[in-house]
């Protein structure tokens, strides 16, 4: 079997491993926090360092955040992680934070790997050393640390969102890669398709990113010329999947969510079900789908189920609290719903033709029996003089007032269906344009 492409001469280490930066310019991402100027840049700069919370989903570099925050601030680096220490470990880590300070000067950063996953009384154990300054500490969690983190904690630490690199970090990071590996020694070829092919399946993963070209690397064979060449079929079989799932900016994307869209409208539940999943498993965000899935509730349910646009919005709330895979279920008990919903797009159409009405009509004055009168000149000009407060007149209703600029105070917008609870509102609708035209007191005639 031949030597990796990757071999650490001092023994093997994960590609991942070695590519971790030692210098902020290194550091690939993440531009909000250590881009110029940004808050997080400014405190390594300034030498001010903070404890803190680092959020984000895995991959996009909060371990390699901490170890270069110490790296850079002259600290040193403990780490542990909550899902195999306990009281105990934290006890020992203080100590040697501890001693570390008062024998050498010498302070440290504690990294604190998946915190969310310590109870409360663990996490209330750092709470005296991070006010005294026994250590500087940062947490990471993949989860949101308003619901998994103490109030406690929260208060003596900042919270940082870390984001899924772009794809075209990705790129920049697999170049690095591949120039600073000498391991190669002139031997791999990858091809900019190629590249682009890692970088969509990595879902803005680095750690997966570099795996996943650490393990093609394996799979290339050398020619004739001794050239190694990473193809698509090397990256079918690290992935074992096939590489149109990640076409997630091209056509095939675009057209998986026609297709979701035109079956949830059309009400088939197996076909929405279908292609929401085949967007999932292509590696198209969650959150993505859910925004779609409101939309989709607006437009083409409307009122005629008002439930539909509420489920959406659970759905997309439970997806972003619980993450993937567990909050995806949520996401097909929507999309199903939404497929056996009544159909309307009476809202949607409404709003349409108003807006388009808006941008091409003159900008009509508020009538005055509607306009504001808070001071004595407004009243004594008549604005609201001859308002009618509808929870005064029967029904609630003010029969013949108009609520429409005069010349266009005949125009309808929203036409309910015959379909769901549109039926009913349809026939409140009747009912009342009944009562206007019978009205004596009609505010145009």
């Amino acid at each position: 079997m031949q030597d990796s492409l990757f071999e650490d001469q001092a023994g093997f280490r994960p590609l991942a491993d070695r590519m971790r930066p030692t210098q902020l310019e290194e550091y690939v991402g993440q531009k909000h926090l250590v881009g110029p100027g940004k808050p997080l840049r400014r405190a390594v700069e300034q030498g001010q360092m903070h404890s803190m919370i680092l959020w984000g989903p895995p991959g996009v570099g909060k371990t390699t955040f901490a170890k270069l925050l110490a790296n850079l601030s002259d600290l040193s680096f403990e780490t542990i992680s909550a899902v195999l220490s306990g009281v105990k470990d934290i006890r020992a880590a203080v100590e040697r934070a501890r001693d570390r300070k008062q024998g050498q000067g010498r302070d440290t950063l504690l990294f604190v790997d998946e915190v969310h996953r310590f109870n409360k009384s663990q996490q209330d154990a750092f709470l005296p050393h991070i006010e005294d300054g026994t250590f500087i500490f940062v947490g990471a969690t993949t989860e949101n640390p308003s619901f998994e983190l103490n109030s406690a904690l929260l208060s003596r630490t900042r919270v940082y969102v870390l984001k899924n690199l772009e794809e075209s970090d990705v790129l920049e990071l697999l170049d690095r890669a591949l120039i600073a590996e000498q391991g190669f020694n002139g031997r791999l070829s990858v091809g900019p398709a190629v590249r682009d092919l890692i970088a969509s399946a990595s879902g803005g993963d680095a750690r997966r990113a570099l795996n996943i070209l650490e393990v093609a690397a394996d799979l290339a064979e050398p020619d004739e010329q001794g050239q190694e060449t990473i193809t698509e079929s090397h990256l079918e079989q690290v992935l074992q999947t096939s590489l149109r799932r990640f076409d997630k900016g091209g056509d095939v994307f675009y057209d998986q969510i026609s297709a979701l869209h035109k079956s949830v409208r059309g009400s088939d539940p197996d076909g929405s079900l279908y292609w929401m999943c085949r967007m999932l498993d292509g590696g198209c965000d969650p959150i993505y789908v859910a925004r779609r899935l409101v939309r989709i509730a607006s437009e083409d349910i409307g009122n005629a189920d008002p439930r539909a646009l509420r489920i959406a919005m659970d759905a997309w709330d439970a997806q972003e609290r619980l993450g993937s895979p567990e909050g995806e279920l949520s996401l097909a008990q929507a999309v199903t719903y939404l497929a056996l919903s009544p159909k309307s797009n009476a809202v949607y159409a409404a709003f349409n033709q108003c807006m388009a009405d808006i941008r091409k009509d003159p900008d009509y004055d508020v009538p005055v029996h509607l306009r504001n009168a808070p001071t004595k000149l407004l009243k004594s000009m008549g604005h609201g003089d001859t308002y009618r407060y509808a929870h005064e007149e029967p029904e609630a209703f003010a029969a013949g007032e108009s609520y429409l600029p005069e010349p266009i105070h005949e125009r309808r917008y929203y036409q309910p269906v015959s379909r769901g609870l549109e039926i009913k509102l349809a026939e409140k609708r009747q009912r009342l344009d009944r009562w206007n035209k019978e009205s004596s007191r009609k505010r145009y005639p």
